[in-house]
């Protein structure tokens, strides 16, 4: 009995952990209805924190046919506005990834969650074009805390279900974006009783802003960074070395996977961006539907994320169970392409509302899925640039999204013209999953090196000096772990035997 006791994994402090866990002391179940520490504390403030920064991002969108009327913008400047949103977080996307990697996830979403809080106050006193682009400029920063939240799960997740914990916190936070797209117009409607139009619009905009403040401070004071503890705990305890800021940025930037997934998630998140971005305001203008309605039915695109994401990340592990990583990157060249051809149909259906709303639904559901498939990719890419690889993938998703806006939504095409062509883009983009090659585990074409093994390919990150000193004694536990991404019939029989056992 006392040997059993013995045997229980435990953290630094001793504590024994709530869900059963890996040799690295990773969740291997998720247990949703839990709250406790570390692993599902982490799971479900991270993706509070997510949801909050899209809710208040995306939350002048449904408010556009008051906000234009009262600060008299133009469709160019609100065009240049919505980019703004997602342009500022493009840098600080990068920079979350070192601050990631440096000081720990917990950081990066209490910094962003507070630091933009008055941005989002600051949309109450906009004035003009020029203070409401800045407003939405700066309040977009808060998206780089999909970075955290991505980088967070891999850490706290073991890779068999890391796709499926990745794509859950990451789609419900961007639920946010579609709860805004109706939650928005319902304050500013019940706001109508205490004050004219042009006063309610901005008395909304403190609902988010107080959001903001109260989940910065839970995830700063009532979380962990890692399994064992918090960041500057481990280093302590010897459990991780100290982080070299620029060799670690350095090792993610020279991996050629990164820049691919970087350009293909430009069209899966990106594209969400934009349709949030442009939904709302287009069913208004083109069905002459009122604020309330529009922000209804927008809200629809963005509800997809209740599930949707999470779909892609589990349909992404299932396919991993059987074909390894290469049933992963299969699995995420059909789904967005997929997106892709729903994107040019709902684009022509232009002249019929519910022929619209129909595939509307069916094209969300899929850019979700193919946001949650790609970050069930991005954990393997690099373990030691896991933070530097979330980071610029997830800075692509932004980049993506200004890109589609800039040629199709400033005005040269019709806003329905302008959804096919994005459409033709993504089908077009997506053929970049198949250079993605591991040479341990093959790609969409090619199988796998002959002889190349998981640690051959992580521990390459490290000189022989830093393995001699330890430093790569974490990584080495991951890749050991990650042989899990083999074909079933290439697996190692340890393995294979362990995946039977009911854990």
């Amino acid at each position: 009995m006392n040997l059993e006791k013995e045997d229980v994994p435990r953290d630094l402090k001793g504590n024994a952990f709530d869900l059963p866990v890996d040799t690295e002391h990773k969740a291997k179940k998720i247990k949703l209805l839990s709250f406790a520490r570390p692993h599902m504390r982490a799971f479900h403030l991270s993706w509070m924190s997510f949801f909050t920064s899209f809710l208040s991002t995306f939350a002048a969108a449904p408010m556009i046919p008051v906000i234009r009327n009262n600060l008299d913008l133009t469709k160019p400047e609100l065009g240049n506005a919505g980019i703004a949103a997602v342009t500022g977080t493009i840098f600080c996307r990068i920079a979350m990834g070192v601050v990631c990697d440096t000081f720990g996830p917990r950081y990066g979403h209490a910094f962003l969650m507070l630091g933009t809080a008055p941005a989002v106050f600051g949309m109450a006193l906009a004035d003009g074009f020029t203070s409401f682009l800045l407003c939405r400029f700066f309040i977009g920063f808060s998206l780089a805390t999909f970075v955290a939240t991505q980088f967070w799960s891999s850490v706290m997740f073991n890779g068999k279900i890391v796709g499926t914990a990745n794509a859950t916190t990451a789609g419900w936070g961007n639920l946010g974006g579609g709860v805004t797209q109706f939650l928005m117009p319902v304050i500013y409607t019940g706001l109508l009783a205490y004050g004219p139009p042009f006063q309610a619009w901005r008395m909304a905009f403190f609902v988010p802003g107080s959001m903001h403040i109260v989940v910065g401070i839970l995830v700063l004071f009532f979380a962990q960074d890692l399994p064992d503890g918090q960041y500057r705990e481990c280093i302590k305890a010897g459990e991780m070395a100290k982080p070299n800021s620029l060799k670690i940025f350095l090792q993610g930037v020279k991996n050629y996977r990164m820049w691919c997934m970087v350009l293909t998630y430009g069209f899966c998140f990106g594209v969400e961006l934009t349709m949030n971005n442009i939904i709302a305001p287009y069913l208004f203008d083109q069905f002459d539907l009122n604020i309330e309605i529009a922000g209804v039915l927008g809200s629809c695109f963005g509800l997809m994320n209740l599930f949707a994401r999470s779909l892609g990340g589990l349909a992404s592990d299932l396919t991993a169970q059987k074909y390894g990583m290469r049933g992963r990157l299969w699995a995420l060249w059909i789904m967005q392409t997929l997106e892709g051809g729903l994107c040019i149909v709902m684009g022509r259906l232009y002249m019929t509302l519910p022929g619209t709303l129909v595939v509307m639904i069916m094209f969300s559901t899929v850019v979700q899925m193919s946001e949650g498939a790609s970050y069930a990719v991005v954990p393997y890419i690099s373990k030691r640039a896991l933070g530097i690889c979330s980071g610029f993938i997830g800075a692509g998703g932004n980049a993506g999204s200004s890109i589609t806006q800039a040629i199709f939504f400033k005005g040269a095409y019709s806003t329905q013209d302008g959804i096919s062509y994005m459409g033709v883009m993504i089908i077009g983009v997506t053929l970049l999953v198949i250079p993605i090659y591991f040479p341990m585990w093959g790609g969409m074409f090619c199988g796998p090196k002959e002889g190349v093994t998981e640690s051959d390919y992580y521990l390459a990150d490290f000189t022989e000096e830093e393995k001699a000193a330890g430093i790569a004694a974490s990584v080495a536990k991951f890749a050991k772990e990650a042989a899990s991404e083999r074909a079933a019939v290439n697996r190692p029989e340890e393995l294979s035997e362990k995946e039977k056992s009911p854990v």
